[in-house]
């Protein structure tokens, strides 16, 4: 058990990168990449943006919206979950910033709390995470946010995992 008189373990949130982001998932956003010219000529075509992955044929997509309320910073991690079977993509509809916090597996199969980092969104930025990756669930800042959510469901366990953890980590934003 943590000593209550402890500080918290103190992590820096940076702003988002595809590079910084690329061992959890991919950013998504126009522009990362060259695109086509689309619709004749009134927009331009951003192909092959995420890497969506499925591991049960019986699971269908899911395209849900979040309404997610701000959250004050610090803010303070006490769980993550991960997906095993699906990646899980977060696409901004209304938003300014974002909090997206992810760790790597420990070899146990759980989340490695001394590899969680944690990454500011801006807007126009949307995020993919890896079939598998643990994450933190979406966390609005500034302001109320909706984000397009889309995951491969089938109502069963595998679907969402969660795990707590006793020694909480506080999440700042950096400079």
């Amino acid at each position: 058990m943590k000593d209550a008189s402890a500080p918290l373990r103190s992590i820096v949130a940076l702003p988002l990168t595809p590079e910084g982001f690329a061992p959890f998932g991919d950013v998504v956003s126009a522009g990362l990449k060259s695109g086509a010219s689309a619709n004749q000529g009134t927009a331009v075509r951003f192909d092959w943006s995420a890497r969506l992955e499925n591991g049960r044929p019986g699971a269908k997509p899911n395209l849900a919206v979040f309404r997610s309320v701000p959250q004050p910073l610090p803010f303070t991690v006490k769980l993550l979950e991960h997906h095993p079977q699906s990646s899980q993509a977060f696409l901004p509809m209304r938003c300014s910033r974002f909090l997206v916090c992810v760790a790597p597996t420990a070899p146990s199969g759980g989340p490695d709390l001394d590899g969680l980092v944690a990454f500011v969104c801006g807007p126009g930025q949307g995020v993919n995470y890896h079939r598998g990756v643990w994450h933190h669930p979406i966390i609005a800042l500034d302001e109320p946010a909706e984000f397009a959510m889309l995951a491969w469901e089938d109502g069963g366990a595998e679907d969402c995992v969660v795990r707590q953890f006793s020694t909480p980590v506080s999440v700042v934003v950096g400079g």
